[in-house]
Order: C-alpha cells, then structure tokens, then sequence
C-alpha cells in the first residue's frame, strides 16, 4: 500500500521541484568561479565550497548526519607530488532524509578539484598556480547532487528508503573522502541499499549519450532499466570498480551506479570552465536518474553481485 501510494501521488506533487537549468547553472557558476581558486584540498575556497552545500542541505530540511553537523572532518594526504603541507584538513558534508525507511540509499558527488595546480593529477603542461576551476569535474556533479536532494526533501512524497545525499572531500587525492566515510559511517553500512555517483556529468556528447557504470553491480538493475526512456542518450555498463567514489562503496560489496558525461580537452585543466557546462543536458541527466531512482524504490534491497 506504501508504495502505491507513493506512486499515485509521484505526479501530482512533485512536477514543480523538478530539477532545473537556472539551478544547475548558479551552482556551477558558484563552485567554479575563479574565485574559488580550483577548490584544492586544504584550501579556504574549498572549505568554503563545503560551507555553499552545507547551507543548501540545511534549506532544504535535511538532517545532518556527520560527527559534526552536516561535516565529517578527515585528514588527508597528498601522495602525488612532494608538498610541504602533504596532510590538509578535509571534509565530507552529509545530509540525511529520513524517510523512517529500514534501508537507505546514498547519492554522492565529490565537491573538490585540483586547486591551483601544485597537488598533482593536472593534465597542463605548466600547472602550477593556475586556476584550475573544475566545471565538469565536478561542479557538475555537486550541481546534480543539489538538485536531486532538493528534489526528494521537497516533493512531499514518503518513499519507501531514506536518501543519504554526500558530498565527498578528497577525491582527487585518491577517493579519500568516500573511503573515510566507509570506513567511520555515520550510519551503518549493512544499512545501505546502493550508492548513485555523479562525476562528471556536465559535458554531454549526443554522439556518445551519458554512460551509466555498475549496471553488473547488482541482478535487480536491468529490471529497473526496463522500460526506461529519456530525451537523452544513454548507455549501460557492467563495471562498477572504478571511475570515482562509486569504487569504494563497489569495494565494500554496495552496489553501485556511476553517472559520467566522458572525457573531454579540458580533463583536469585549468580550460574546465563553467561557460562549457550544457546545464539543459544536465537536467534531462538528472531526469532520468530519478526515474532510476523511483523504480529501484519499487525493489526490495538489493543484492550485491562482483563483476567479474
């Protein structure tokens, strides 16, 4: 009965928090300003991004679920190059919609980037002090994780699975902040369904469509694709180990799905600009994933399965 009435009152109430361009774009513009200064691990502009999605949980009547707040503080460590400020504090920001559910769903996207250049992993020539604005990756995803959390907090519709909305610290230093939170849950983890990744997911390419990792994650995924259309093109693929924060809950035998736009000329260079971002692609991306989403609610929990 839970679930047919969430299902009858789906249209009804939830067209109008729909995700939107305007939104996508605000967030985009706002995290990947040049004056965020590529939000490097450790730097103020990243605390301040941590700050921007702490006060969008706090809008939309999440509740916290860090150890402090809607933060969880690490530290992490920069491996790549040789720095004098190798361990920097970092942080995951994580809101909570408790739908009194026995089982939760988790929905992340990793909010940092490459900063000015001197932490490693840019693909320039000269990268030091260089912006490094990271629009794509992965504003994008941030943007696509407002935006769905936004979404389920404001619908007025109980589903059937709490929503754990994370916002990942660290993972260009080595998927630091999701291995964190896996390994010091604030929830525990034989609670969780699946865990949804966004990385990337502001450049689509309608000669490639949007790919969607992990379909081998987990026997119930094709019964949850069935049937599923969308204006955009998309893709399936069995892997769910790699790509992003999605490989370290994939590692801890979660099933997984990883949303990704592909690469691009700009991949961690100081070009991933926000005015490159194709925010209307993006709201038909973040469309389909909740269509997913709403028919892997109609499921019972999921089984985990290794793709081999």
């Amino acid at each position: 009965m839970r679930v047919l009435l969430f299902l009858l009152l789906l249209p009804a109430v939830a067209l109008a928090q729909q995700p939107a361009a305007k939104r996508i774009r605000r967030h985009v513009r706002f995290l990947a300003s040049d004056a965020m200064n590529g939000r490097g691990t450790g730097s103020p502009e990243n605390a301040r991004a941590a700050r921007y999605i702490d006060n969008q949980f706090r809008r939309y009547g999440l509740n916290p679920l860090g150890t402090n707040g809607f933060r969880q503080p690490f530290v992490a460590k920069v491996r790549r190059v040789v720095v004098p400020d190798s361990l920097r504090p970092a942080e995951n920001v994580i809101g909570f919609l408790d739908n009194g559910a026995p089982y939760t769903i988790v929905i992340g996207a990793h909010y940092d980037h490459l900063g000015m250049g001197r932490q490693g992993s840019s693909l320039d020539s000269l990268p030091q002090g260089k912006i490094h604005n990271g629009a794509d990756d992965n504003a994008s995803g941030v943007a696509g994780l407002l935006e769905l959390a936004r979404y389920y907090a404001n619908n007025n519709v109980k589903e059937p699975y709490n929503l754990l909305f994370m916002a990942f610290g660290a993972e260009e230093l080595g998927l630091q902040g999701s291995r964190y939170f896996l390994n010091n849950p604030t929830l525990p983890l034989a609670n969780l369904n699946f865990m949804v990744c966004m990385d990337m997911i502001g450049r689509y390419n309608p000669d490639r469509g949007v790919g969607i990792g992990g379909y081998g994650t987990s026997d119930a995924w094709p019964t949850v694709f069935q049937g599923v259309t969308s204006p955009i093109k998309f893709f399936t693929d069995r892997a769910g180990n790699g790509g992003s924060d999605n490989a370290a809950f994939y590692a801890k035998q979660i099933p997984v799905l990883f949303f990704h736009t592909g690469g691009h000329p700009d991949y961690h260079k100081p070009t991933d600009d926000p005015d490159k971002i194709n925010v209307d692609a993006e709201k038909h991306i973040l469309d389909l994933e909740i269509a997913l989403l709403n028919r892997a609610m109609q499921q019972p929990k999921m089984v985990f399965t290794a793709v081999k």
